[in-house]
C-alpha cells in the first residue's frame, strides 16, 4: 500500500492520548451503569470513554479508495487496509488524521466478508463540526492516507460451534453502522451455509428495527431489504421515520412504519430463550428500550447496547 512519510504519524499518534470530541462508542449493560456515565457534566472524548474497551495493539496504515454520498449528511468512505486488518462485525475503529489532533471514533459499517474479499472497510460518517468528522465531509478526498487502530466489545462473532441464536437489531440514526455490519455479516454466513449444505454454522434469524428522520437519512436501506428478500425465511427489517413530509416511494412503502419504534413492535421479535439484542443510537432512545426488553424478562447479558453521544 502505497503510505510515503505515514508511518511517523502514525506511530506518534498512536504513542499520545490526543484529546477528541468524537461519538461514544462504548459497551454499556445496565441501565444504573447508563445513568453513572449521563450524570457527567464534563463531555469525554472518544479516547477517554473507550479507555475501558479492548483494543488491537496493531495501528494499520490505510488509503481512502473511494466516496460515497450515502444523504445530504452522511458520507461513506472505502478504505484499503493492509492483509493482516481484521475486526469483528460491529466494532469500531480510532481514525488518525495527518494534521488532525483529535482521534476519531467510527463503527464500521461493512462486514468481515467485504474485507475478506476485497481488502476494503467501510466507514458511514455523518456531518459535524468535529474535526475528524469535519475533515471527511470538507477535505477527505480518494487518496488520502489514515491509519487506524480497532477497538470495541460490541460485536457479533458467532464460532461453527455456537448454538444458534435470534438477532434482534436496533438502531437510532447513524447507529445503523455497527448493526448493517452485523447484518451483512448474518448475511454472509447465511451464503456460507447454503454452498456447505448447513454445515458451517448455526445461523438463527436477524431482525433489523431502524429509525431515523425520513427516507432519505435511512442508510443502506436499499441493501438491507435486498439481503431481506434474499433470505425471507432468516432476514427481515421495520423501518421507522418520525419526520416524513413526503410520499413514501412505493417499493419503500411495505417496509415503512411511520412513528418511533413502539414497546409492542419490538417485543414481537423477543423470544426469550433466544433473543440476542443489539441496541446503538441516542442515549435517550437505548435506555427505554433497554429498560423495556428488561422489564419483558429478557436477561441482562441478552441486551448488548452502545450509545453515540
Amino acid at each position: 500500500m502505497r503510505v510515503p512519510g505515514f508511518w511517523s504519524f502514525a506511530a506518534r499518534s498512536f504513542s499520545l492520548q490526543f484529546p477528541a470530541a468524537g461519538p461514544l462508542s462504548c459497551r454499556l449493560l445496565g441501565p444504573s451503569q447508563a445513568t453513572r456515565n449521563m450524570s457527567s457534566k464534563r463531555k469525554m472524548d472518544h479516547l477517554e470513554r473507550t479507555a475501558g474497551n479492548n483494543r488491537q495493539n496493531a495501528l494499520y496504515p490505510a488509503e481512502v479508495r473511494g466516496i460515497i454520498k450515502e444523504s445530504e449528511t452522511v458520507k461513506r468512505l472505502r478504505i484499503a487496509v493492509p492483509p493482516d486488518f481484521s475486526f469483528k462485525a460491529g466494532q469500531w475503529v480510532d481514525l488518525f488524521i495527518p494534521g488532525v489532533e483529535k482521534v476519531g471514533g467510527f463503527s464500521m459499517c461493512s462486514g468481515p466478508g467485504l474485507l475478506q474479499r476485497e481488502g476494503i472497510v467501510e466507514l458511514a460518517v455523518k456531518y459535524a463540526k468535529h474535526p475528524p468528522a469535519h475533515w471527511v465531509h470538507t477535505m477527505c478526498t480518494v487518496g488520502s492516507q489514515v491509519a487506524m487502530r480497532v477497538g470495541g466489545d460490541f460485536f457479533f462473532d458467532p464460532s461453527p460451534s455456537d448454538p444458534s441464536v435470534d438477532l434482534l437489531l436496533v438502531a437510532g440514526g447513524v447507529g445503523i453502522n455497527p448493526l448493517y455490519s452485523i447484518l451483512l455479516h448474518t448475511s454472509d454466513l447465511l451464503h456460507r451455509n447454503q454452498a456447505s449444505g448447513g454445515r458451517d454454522f448455526n445461523i438463527g434469524s436477524a431482525h433489523l428495527c431502524y429509525s431515523a428522520k425520513n427516507t432519505q437519512e435511512l442508510l443502506f436501506k436499499s441493501s438491507i431489504i435486498t439481503a431481506c428478500l434474499e433470505f425471507p425465511d432468516k432476514l427481515s427489517c421495520d423501518l421507522h421515520v418520525t419526520q416524513q413530509i413526503t410520499d413514501v416511494d412505493s417499493h419503500l412503502q411495505p417496509f415503512i412504519n411511520r412513528g418511533r419504534i413502539t414497546e409492542e413492535k419490538l417485543l414481537s421479535h423477543v423470544d426469550l430463550q433466544r433473543t440476542l439484542c443489539f441496541l446503538c443510537g441516542p442515549p435517550p432512545m437505548i435506555e427505554t428500550l433497554s429498560k423495556t426488553l428488561l422489564d419483558f424478562g429478557l436477561p441482562k447479558d441478552r441486551i448488548l447496547f452502545e450509545k453515540w453521544w
